[in-house]
């Protein structure tokens, strides 16, 4: 990569004494103005990595939070050139904060491997994670990728054997494992399940590179305990959740 900024973030929290926080919003809800004026409230909140989620017809890995949100920005008709021009406005003004484009495998193959590559390198983004586009395929992508400059971020489900978890991490070692906490889809939830500090340590032994673990994660005391055996946390449904009910995401981030 040109300049790895997911590395730097994951290591500049680690010299800090925390976990990455990796924040997920879904572009142009409520509209395209308050994504873009969120995401700079996110990096002044502390936010380390944004996930661009690209609104998409059929959002299956998705809650009701997130589905309604980009329900609501189709509606409006945003597409994934809105969402890599926003892209290209936030590199401008943050230079050093990760973007990484989060969308399902459909709306990528619409637009051209190839065409939608260069137009992610052009809009400064670091890392590309395709929902639903699995680890045989994804050299299809991921060749495509690596020639822009740009890498992929590997989802692992509460269920994916440790073997499966190392072969996800060949080939993309500049990125982070983005480690699914719970079982099902995304959303706020008031527990994590008991198993999941084992999972993550058992992950973190067998790959070098930085693991994040989302998906259910809405409160800092859910963030601490993630922190002590990941490198990260991520959260999305609560953040397009307060968003869409206030507009803003200024003050504290998590409860």
């Amino acid at each position: 990569m040109k300049a790895n900024r997911i590395a730097n973030a994951f290591a500049r929290a680690k010299a800090e004494g925390r976990p990455a926080f990796v924040a997920y919003l879904t572009i142009g809800y409520p509209t395209l103005a308050k994504s873009e004026a969120a995401i700079d409230q996110l990096i002044a909140g502390g936010a380390d990595i944004i996930e661009f989620g690209v609104p998409f017809s059929d959002p299956f890995a998705d809650g009701a939070v997130i589905r309604a949100a980009a329900y609501e920005a189709l509606r409006q008709g945003v597409t994934l050139d809105n969402a890599l021009a926003l892209a290209a406005r936030v590199r401008a003004k943050h230079p050093d904060t990760p973007i990484v484009v989060f969308s399902y495998y459909n709306l990528i193959l619409s637009k051209g491997p190839e065409a939608f590559a260069a137009a992610a390198e052009a809009a400064g983004a670091d890392a590309v994670l395709a929902v639903d586009l699995p680890l045989e395929e994804r050299d299809e992508l991921l060749s495509v990728l690596k020639p822009h400059g740009l890498t992929m971020v590997p989802l692992i489900a509460p269920n994916t054997p440790i073997e499966r978890v190392v072969e996800s991490a060949k080939g993309v070692e500049d990125s982070f494992l983005y480690v699914i906490t719970v079982k099902g889809i995304t959303g706020a939830r008031a527990e994590l399940p008991p198993e999941l500090t084992d999972r993550l340590d058992a992950i973190r032994a067998a790959v070098s590179m930085p693991i994040a673990a989302g998906f259910g994660v809405s409160t800092k005391a859910q963030a601490a305990e993630i922190g002590r055996h990941a490198d990260g946390f991520i959260v999305g449904s609560a953040l397009v959740k307060r968003l869409g009910e206030t507009g803003s995401l200024e003050g504290d981030l998590l409860a």
